[in-house]
């Protein structure tokens, strides 16, 4: 008799090699994905924050009060950072690269921005740049309910 194909013991022990392959992969593709988001916040706030200072540098030291886009010529950060409406409107709903940005800290005097991460699994620090430019980092907590 000569029968061709694979016995069930072979697919078995083929399906349990990729099981213990994606145990192994899973958790380092989600490690690398909270790191990429963490790299990737520090770089949006920093860039929020030299948005910021340009702004002030060109406005006789006054900093933007507002983010958005008003009319064709963008005002606020937004004339100095395309990205900055979108940063700064996103949601624990609707995050931005993992992160929840607040920019409601904009004032002429000075300003306060931060992120802070959607989930435990996005990121793993807090990020607040003030005034100056003055970046902090935090550990990031997970909100009690």
């Amino acid at each position: 008799m000569n029968r061709k194909g694979f016995t069930l013991v072979e697919i078995m022990i083929v399906v349990a090699i990729i099981a213990l392959l994606a145990a192994i992969a899973i958790p380092n593709l989600l490690s690398a994905k909270r790191t990429a988001n963490t790299a990737a916040a520090k770089a949006n706030i920093r860039a929020l924050s030299t948005a910021a200072e340009v702004y002030a540098t060109g406005h006789n030291g006054a900093y933007p009060a507002l983010v958005g886009v008003i009319g064709p010529p963008a005002t606020g950060l937004a004339a100095y950072i395309a990205a900055a409406p979108g940063l700064c409107a996103s949601t624990e709903a609707a995050p931005a690269q993992g992160y929840v940005y607040d920019c409601t800290g904009l004032a002429a005097g000075s300003y306060s921005l931060t992120a802070t991460p959607a989930g435990a699994t996005s990121g793993d620090t807090t990020f607040t740049v003030t005034t100056g430019g003055v970046i902090t980092e935090v550990a990031y907590v997970t909100p009690t309910t």
